[in-house]
């Protein structure tokens, strides 16, 4: 196996990493929306979202904008593929009751690595709770393969 072969294996079966229990309370809306994604549920992937929240996905220098809710209805519908998205080595930053989380992730499709790229997700402290506020996320084909 090569190096770069063993860095992305290392890296798509690392756990994600936040070490204070903060950090593990900021993660949790990202990976609840993407548990929500693979389930392919519309509810569970806005449940963790600040409602009128919006996205930015940048595609070949191009920016696409939707709402959470555009998006947990396209990404909500049936499928017969298995979508999953995992970052790895997750940058934290909190201060009171705003966070960002900056990481490198890869999204399988039927387990083999589809793009990868870089998500940013900015959230805010609500009622007791994290929620995503926003996305924004790069995305491209030049992939490390494992």
């Amino acid at each position: 196996m090569s190096i770069s072969a063993a860095i992305a294996a290392a890296f798509l079966t690392a756990p994600l990493h936040a070490t204070t229990p903060e950090e593990q309370a900021v993660l949790a809306p990202v990976t609840a929306m993407f548990d929500g994604m693979a389930k392919r549920d519309a509810a569970a992937i806005k449940e963790p979202t600040l409602p009128g929240g919006t996205m930015v996905l940048m595609r070949d220098g191009k920016p696409t904008q939707m709402t959470f809710e555009d998006f947990a209805n396209r990404v909500g519908k049936p499928g017969t593929t298995k979508i999953e998205e995992r970052i790895h080595d997750p940058l934290i930053r909190i201060d009171n009751d705003l966070a960002v989380v900056w990481a490198p992730f890869e999204f399988l499709v039927d387990g083999k690595v589809d793009h990868c790229g870089t998500d940013l997700f900015n959230l805010v402290h609500k009622d007791g709770k994290w929620l995503i506020a926003g996305v924004t996320d790069t995305g491209r084909k030049d992939c490390l393969v494992k």
